[in-house]
């Protein structure tokens, strides 16, 4: 219906708004990739990023995913609009969750299995360095804020203290059921991650938007954010906080049964305690109660947020705590010497890299659509930027937003389902292209 409605409705030349869009996104790329190269070497060495804006080195390479990763590519190009159109509801979700598994995993193999996959997440900056050292959860919890500032004997690793504990009990427990190791955890991170694309098809669903989501999908599925999907935590809490806004979604359809709400909230609740920076998801929560027009789930999501934080509470740890050190580590570090007069907006370029210019493209048309009733995706796509603006303003995510920005950015790409039935197969081309160019030439750290 809204393609009609759009086919009919469109002036001639509306098309030069997604090429505006994805014209000004280009250039804010180009622009965030020149500067450190032109630049003097005492400002480029503070930007602690060797291919900044992104968070690696420059180096030309193929591997073992590449003839995979382009195989993915072009069958998504070649039969994913028309599968996304006339496949079965539950089997287009299911074929789409395992071609983004297959796509993510291609990319990441492309820089080898240990380089790439296995052995990102065992670096000593990563979450499993610290793994063997947790003989006692309990322990743990109690005695986690205490190890979160730096130059301590005891002192966490980078990313283990700049997290709530439940990032590392994740991979704890996955050790503890015989699941240790780089290659059991970086599955978890891609088989989790990429079904954060699924929750959004599955939110926009459940406000009768089932056009949309099938239309964005295939965007979905080839993202460049699967660059990041199988090799970062950060996949993880993407999928988690994607899960929560879709089972809010569908509690706002179904007032009755509270215990779909609680587990929204429980899920929300999981987040803050994987990452300190999903508060920010409050947005796109607020977001889905404002396009059902209730509040209704409100109080069992917060009544199950609630179990969660204090669960965690009476384990010995204590959130704003928590909190208060992690800024204070933050700036313990190299935050401090990152210009925020670049990183303000060279983190959006990153975000681009990680969107894909496809999204940038069906932006203009997604911000200035008006909400019809039943259909959110606009609404969606606009709390998901407001999200990443709100992060990038506060100063606390000067670099690697690529990674850290996959929850916020999952919703961004909705607006794909904006772009011209015409024009998708182009654009998904250049979606595919620019992940592959960034895949095979720079080597990224997470």
């Amino acid at each position: 219906m809204h393609d009609v409605t759009e086919a009919v409705t469109r002036p001639r030349g509306r098309v030069s708004s997604e090429l505006v869009g994805a014209g000004i996104a280009a250039a804010l790329v180009l622009a965030a990739f020149i500067i450190p190269r032109i630049a003097s070497e005492h400002w480029r060495s503070k930007l602690y990023a060797g291919a900044a804006p992104l968070f690696g080195d420059w180096l030309t390479h193929v591997g073992w995913g590449s003839i995979p990763a382009i195989a993915v590519a072009i069958l998504v190009i070649r039969f994913g609009p028309a599968l996304a159109e006339r496949l079965p509801w539950r089997r287009l979700l299911t074929l789409s969750w395992l071609t983004a598994v297959t796509w993510a995993f291609a990319l990441a193999m492309i820089d080898g299995w240990q380089r790439g996959f296995a052995g990102r997440l065992t670096t000593t900056h990563e979450y499993l360095h610290e793994v063997p050292g947790v003989r006692d959860i309990p322990a743990m919890l109690r005695g986690f804020s205490g190890r979160i500032l730096d130059f301590q004997p005891d002192s966490w690793t980078t990313h283990v203290s700049g997290h709530p504990p439940g990032a590392l009990l994740l991979f704890v427990l996955l050790d503890r059921i015989g699941l240790g190791g780089g290659g059991w955890a970086g599955l978890a991170c891609l088989l989790i991650g990429s079904s954060a694309i699924v929750a959004v098809a599955v939110t926009l669903r459940a406000f009768g938007a089932e056009d949309r989501a099938r239309k964005s999908l295939p965007f979905l599925t080839i993202a460049p954010a699967a660059i990041w999907i199988a090799v970062s935590a950060d996949a993880v809490f993407a999928g988690v906080a994607a899960w929560a806004i879709a089972l809010l979604a569908i509690a706002v359809g179904r007032p009755r049964h509270r215990w779909i709400a609680v587990a929204s909230g429980v899920l929300f609740g999981l987040g803050i305690y994987l990452s300190y920076g999903l508060v920010i998801m409050a947005v796109p929560a607020v977001a889905i109660l404002i396009a059902g027009r209730t509040a209704r789930p409100l109080l069992p999501a917060l009544l199950g947020a609630l179990l969660v934080a204090a669960a965690f509470t009476m384990a010995g740890f204590w959130w704003l705590d928590g909190y208060h050190l992690v800024v204070e580590r933050y700036y313990q570090g190299i935050a401090t010497e990152r210009p925020y007069a670049y990183w303000v907006w060279a983190n959006l370029a990153a975000t681009v890299c990680a969107v894909g210019l496809a999204t940038a493209a069906g932006l203009p048309r997604a911000l200035s659509h008006p909400r019809e009733p039943g259909d959110p995706t606009a609404l969606l796509v606009a709390a998901g930027l407001c999200a990443i603006l709100v992060a990038d303003l506060s100063g606390l995510s000067k670099a690697e937003t690529e990674r850290i920005w996959l929850p916020f950015d999952i919703w961004l790409m909705a607006a794909t389902a904006f772009l011209p039935r015409s024009t998708v197969r182009v654009w998904l081309f250049v979606q595919a292209l620019g992940t592959l160019v960034l895949a095979h030439t720079i080597l990224t750290n997470w």
